[in-house]
């Protein structure tokens, strides 16, 4: 008989029955790093050290955003949970604050003391560190959840048998009480961004997966159809599977059969966190076809097998990269006769935001009455701990944006401008009152449809999101302004409208489209608070891109590598044929010898965005300033992007023999002529360089 051997820290038990003595596997010093964290650090503060160390490893285990996954479960108090490889502790947290009871299995004591001290006051957790073969013997029989959070891939490292996955779900059925669900997330075998040039995850290597492992090893993922399979082989009848977007690891938004994602929906996918990558072809036009021809669910980068009776979750979008205050969860769930939304706080500091956002639904539908814009139902409640939630309507319909954009893609631009007008119309109504929805965009405009499912756009417009609604009187123009620039910057296929056309319909001179857009980007900071976005975090880890002209252009450009070239986006994209050198062309441009070059060059009217190609080769740049027309244009935001990473305040490393930065005129005061200018430091460094001095922490 095994003598029974258990610690406890705080109020977190360890069970080290099976525990063999010693950590038979480690990440090495990073987990003395977590350790140390955990032990002097509070959770709160975890994403200031993720955005100050600027680790892979740090961002991986700590950051709050891999609770998502697990944390839309419906998961009580009444229930039993069991966290099979538990890690340290990104998701026990979510699990212990849902449910009455936890067990967690783990085989790595190091990463077992990291959960414990991260997750010290909660009372509800046991973890068993030992090997799960040795453990699961004594583990109950009557879960309710059983979670296998990027586990199940690893199953024929510890099940020693022909068919080690299948084995390894038999196990862990016998554990689940009758209605209990098991819950799968790993990486889809298929996923979209290994065909688009990101390496397998756990191998590093590219194309792994999709060549079917070529190398060996103890990893499988799987595609849809294969996990399906293999649920089904062990007597599963019930099931459903989830489509967690980006990936599983950190999820903002999981996709089911019922609801899947709409065209335009799937942009944050430059997700390259621990490793450099391809980017071989850009996967958010590629999801929109994939979405067009109906194959998602097989190019999904990652799946949330449930097993067990259907759960009526439909839909979870989380808004968890705001600061406190305003994070929310926005979830659809299913009813007995359709569908119904619902918005959640995700803490404390954001029940009173939940509240605000009900009182606005009945201001607004107080100023829209009588008008061709409804505001759809929404009632606040309570659950019973008190804690604040409402639920709205669900309709059916398709959004102003789906159809702008069905008329740009027939390129109807009659048609658009038409449907921009009854919008301006509509959205004036009770420009007086002192009550204004700022997020008024096309987005959240639902047109209905009739019996045959077509839309008519004579019939009332609904309002279907009322979140950022303010006591005060707000111009029309100041709306639509803003709604059209969130429309233009989330999708460069729609470059092909002009936006002065709008701005002149609008009477907005260059002055006021500046305020507006100054505008914009303090609401944003308003909402984000100082966080640091995915994105940000991911320049800041620092890990590159390379492009497939990288690799096909560059070779040809090596004579005239240090020219500058400056594109221009007439609503074609950036083309060779609309771009130009300054220096040849007798634009203004000026040279030192320590590298500094600076230009001012004319821009016509009619150009949807600009690009400048400081050089053609791999190199740092300090970027002094961009300007246009006399103003400086900020680094931050969605107005200048570029194919580069920041190392430091206002530089940035590009590993690629074709860095470009990028400037969208949207918003931007303009004329008949325009200046872009540019004031920048071009220092040449190897590619291989620029990536060794980053992974070692030389630049910060």
């Amino acid at each position: 008989m095994t003598e029974e051997k258990k610690e406890e820290i705080g109020k977190i038990k360890l069970d080290l029955t099976y525990y063999p003595g010693e950590d038979l596997y480690c990440d090495g010093d990073v987990e003395n790093e977590l350790l140390e964290i955990a032990r002097n650090y509070s959770a709160v503060e975890f994403p200031g050290i993720i955005e100050e160390r600027k680790r892979w490893e740090i961002l991986y285990h700590l950051s709050p955003l891999r609770e998502n996954i697990v944390e839309w479960l419906p998961i009580n108090r009444a229930m039993r949970v069991l966290e099979v490889g538990s890690g340290c502790g990104a998701i026990t947290g979510a699990l212990s604050r849902r449910a009455g009871e936890v067990t967690c299995v783990e085989l790595s004591k190091k990463r077992s003391m990291i959960n414990a001290y991260r997750h010290m006051e909660a009372d509800n957790v046991t973890i068993h560190v030992g090997n799960f073969q040795d453990v699961e013997p004594d583990l109950p029989t009557d879960y309710d959840f059983i979670c296998l959070i990027g586990v199940f891939e690893y199953a024929q490292a510890y099940i020693g048998s022909e068919t080690p996955f299948e084995d390894f779900l038999c196990t862990i059925k016998k554990h689940l009480k009758t209605g209990g669900h098991i819950a799968i997330a790993i990486e889809n075998k298929f996923g979209l961004k290994y065909w688009a040039g990101c390496r397998e995850d756990h191998l590093g290597t590219y194309f792994g997966g999709i060549e079917d492992y070529p190398e060996g090893g103890v990893v499988r993922t799987f595609t849809r159809d294969g996990l399906l399979s293999i649920a089904k082989s062990c007597g599963f009848s019930e099931m459903q599977m989830y489509y967690p977007y980006p990936d599983y690891k950190f999820m903002t938004t999981l996709y089911s059969d019922r609801r899947l994602p709409k065209r335009g929906e799937l942009s944050n996918n430059m997700r390259n966190f621990d490793r450099d990558r391809l980017q071989l072809f850009d996967e958010k036009r590629v999801f929109d076809t994939i979405l067009k021809e109906g194959q998602f669910p097989l190019f999904s980068n990652s799946y949330m097998l449930i097993l067990g009776p259907s759960l009526s979750e439909e839909y979870v979008k989380y808004s968890n990269d705001r600061k406190e205050d305003f994070q929310i969860k926005t979830l659809q769930r299913a009813t007995g006769t359709g569908s119904i939304i619902e918005k959640h706080p995700l803490s404390k500091a954001a029940n009173a935001h939940i509240e605000a956002t009900a009182s606005a639904y009945g201001k607004l539908a107080g100023r829209y009455r009588g008008s061709m814009l409804s505001v759809n139902e929404c009632r606040l409640e309570r659950t019973a701990e008190g804690i604040p939630y409402i639920t709205i309507e669900f309709l059916e319909g398709k959004t102003l944006a789906e159809i702008l954009d069905e008329r740009l893609y027939e390129n109807d631009l009659e048609g658009f401008h038409n449907l921009f007008d009854e919008y301006l119309r509509r959205i004036s109504f009770g420009e007086e009152t002192d009550i204004t929805d700022y997020d008024l965009i096309f987005e959240n405009i639902i047109i209905g449809l009739d019996d045959n499912g077509c839309y008519k756009l004579d019939n009332v417009w609904n309002i279907i999101d009322c979140e950022w609604s303010f006591e005060r009187v707000v111009e029309t123009r100041e709306i639509a302004f803003r709604a059209i620039y969130c429309y233009l910057l989330e999708d460069e296929k729609r470059n092909g409208l002009n936006p002065d056309l709008i701005i002149d319909k609008l009477k907005i001179g260059p002055s006021e489209a500046e305020q507006y857009r100054r505008q914009e980007m303090k609401f944003q900071k308003y909402v984000t608070g100082k966080r640091l976005s995915m994105a940000e975090i991911r320049d800041a880890i620092g890990q590159p891109v390379y492009t497939l002209s990288d690799f096909c252009e560059g070779q040809g450009r090596k004579a005239a590598d240090d020219r500058i070239q400056v594109y221009e986006d007439t609503g074609k994209g950036f083309r060779e044929e609309q771009s130009f050198f300054p220096e040849e062309d007798g634009e203004q441009i000026w040279r030192t010898d320590d590298g500094t070059v600076e230009l001012s060059v004319k821009i016509p009217r009619g150009r949807s965005a600009v690009r400048i190609d400081p050089c053609s080769h791999a190199c740092v740049i300090y970027i002094r300033r961009i300007g246009w027309n006399g103003e400086k244009i900020s680094l931050k935001g969605k107005q200048i992007q570029m194919n580069g990473f920041r190392i430091g305040e206002d530089v940035y490393a590009f590993p690629t023999e074709d860095p470009n930065i990028t400037l969208s005129l949207w918003g931007l005061p303009g004329g008949e002529e325009n200046r872009l200018e540019a004031a920048m430091e071009v220092t040449r460094m190897p590619a291989e360089t620029v990536k060794h001095l980053q992974k070692r922490g030389l630049f910060s």
